[in-house]
């Protein structure tokens, strides 16, 4: 069965740091971009960061960049989000999605695979 679990998520407060991961199991990411999106009570699904497979190549949000990081470990089959200096508008639940090929890809449409989401609370 394919799947991508998340975990990592939680609570923080304003100014703090959370590092939510995202394995894949029953595929390898090798040949897939990555992308995390977040979705907060209301509002329409955000694409925030995606990841090439293979070349590096990076997207971010405007609402996001300079603050969140993200990475890969295709040994590890995982994908990492480094969320810094959060603020209450990150608080939503945050997915990780995987689309095949090594493009960046800001919308959701070329992804094949989603997890189940984990939530993010800033708030003081």
């Amino acid at each position: 069965q394919l799947q991508l679990l998340e975990s990592g998520g939680g609570w923080v407060q304003p100014g703090g740091s959370l590092r939510p991961s995202c394995v894949a199991s029953g595929f390898t990411l090798d040949y897939y971009a990555m992308g995390w999106f977040r979705q907060a009570p209301g509002k329409e699904r955000e694409g925030v960061p995606s990841i090439s497979s293979s070349s590096g190549r990076t997207y971010y949000a405007d609402s996001v960049k300079g603050r969140f990081t993200i990475s890969r470990d295709n040994a590890k089959n995982t994908v990492y989000l480094q969320m810094n200096n959060q603020t209450p508008e990150d608080t939503a639940v945050y997915y990780c999605a995987a689309g095949w090929g090594d493009g960046i890809y800001e919308t959701s449409d070329p992804y094949d695979y989603w997890g189940q989401g984990t939530q993010v609370t800033v708030s003081s």
